[in-house]
């Protein structure tokens, strides 16, 4: 259905899984860059300007047939980022502070192909119920959430029991606001 090959600037298994949901031809290519940003960015800005950066040592590559897709994500709370915890501690106390309350998860994302940019963002609102000190000890334990900013998947276990509602794309607090993504990339085909 969609012609081009996108070639994914991200190693996460979420993100590619996504795109490949979608039916699209993915291939991934990534290079490590330093994801600083400014320290004057607005927190909801960071994930789209991080998104570029990816993208940068990853553009001379891309060729005509390919769509190189970059992309980031930020948890924020009570005006706090909250990025990939580094211990079952920090994940345990992260989750303590999202329990019975509302945050936002917002993911950036860059499209580049040789005659088409964009980048954009969305945010999703998310509201978990209060979580007992066993069900966050027990998913922490279980799923081992330190590859996730927040310390939580939505598409697992603590999301299915904790999240009362959203507001927003589901799938953007996974990583990817496939939705939008889906429309910048039919963007690029019309102009074929």
């Amino acid at each position: 259905m969609y012609s081009r090959k996108i070639i994914l600037g991200s190693a996460s298994p979420r993100r590619k899984q996504l795109m490949e949901q979608l039916g699209l031809v993915v291939e991934i290519r990534k290079q490590e860059v330093s994801e600083v940003y400014p320290s004057t960015l607005n927190h909801r800005d960071i994930p789209e300007f991080l998104a570029r950066l990816k993208a940068e040592p990853l553009k001379e590559n891309i060729k005509k047939n390919e769509v190189l897709l970059t992309s980031d994500t930020v948890v924020i709370h009570k005006n706090k980022i909250l990025g990939k915890p580094t211990s079952r501690e920090e994940a345990i106390q992260m989750l303590q502070g999202l329990s019975g309350d509302v945050h936002e998860v917002v993911s950036g994302a860059y499209v580049y192909a040789l005659d088409f940019e964009e980048s954009f963002s969305a945010t999703t609102k998310v509201y978990f119920k209060p979580l007992s000190q066993n069900e966050i000890e027990h998913y922490v334990d279980t799923y081992h959430p330190f590859d996730k900013a927040g310390a939580y998947g939505i598409q697992e276990w603590i999301g299915m029991i904790g999240v009362e509602k959203i507001e927003g794309c589901f799938y953007n607090v996974m990583g990817l606001p496939v939705n939008k993504v889906w429309e910048v990339l039919s963007l690029i085909e019309k102009e074929e």
